[in-house]
């Protein structure tokens, strides 16, 4: 037979477990890219004086946090490489030749995280495999969260600024041609800086 004690810890844990906020803690949370307000850009040094900069105008993401926080969160996006831009349309096409990323081949840019932990204040540190031109890679990129809000029609949105650096050599882009003084053409590393803002599904 129970005791009073053991019955009334029980019905704390029923009312405990049907409780809203454990329910979000437990079913964790949703979040979609807002593409209208999210930017993927990327930057190279061209010819070892200068930088060009471009972007890609199609891609999607989502990320699922464990609970109301961020950490912890997993975190997948997918890019259209077809839709490189970089302000230039003869560069753009030799961008996407066989020079490059082959886009007939491998139309596709994708990321799936292995772990989003807090480092201090704001700074989150990300780490995920990056598959471009059929090659998957480790990579680690800086996050700052900008802060979450509400907008004026009552949605939930999350703002944050990704900064990391890859070598294109190490995914087959490999185009190497040279300047004079035997510097590339075109820098191996490639900046990527993201701005994404999120929006919570309900």
């Amino acid at each position: 037979m129970k005791t009073v004690f053991q019955q009334l810890l029980a019905l704390a844990f029923v009312a405990l477990a049907v409780s809203p906020s454990f329910a979000q803690l437990n079913a964790g949370q949703s979040w979609a890219f807002d593409k209208a307000h999210s930017e993927v850009e990327f930057t190279i040094v061209h010819m070892v004086i200068s930088e060009v900069d471009g972007e890609f105008t199609t891609f999607d993401g989502t990320v699922t946090t464990p609970g109301d926080g961020f950490e912890g969160a997993d975190i997948s996006f997918t890019i259209d490489v077809n839709s490189i831009d970089t302000d230039n349309e003869r560069r753009d096409g030799h961008l996407k030749s066989a020079d490059f990323f082959e886009v007939e081949k491998y139309p596709e840019i994708t990321f799936e995280s292995t772990s989003f932990e807090l480092v201090e204040g704001n700074k989150y540190l990300l780490k995920g495999n990056l598959t471009m031109h059929g090659v998957t890679k480790p990579i680690e990129l800086d996050v700052t969260y900008g802060g979450t809000v509400k907008d004026p029609w009552g949605n939930t949105k999350a703002g944050f600024k990704l900064r990391g650096e890859v070598d294109r050599f190490d995914y087959g882009l490999e185009w190497d041609a040279a300047t004079e003084a035997g510097g590339l053409v075109v820098s191996r590393e490639v900046e990527i800086e993201c701005n994404i803002e999120l929006a919570l599904q309900e």
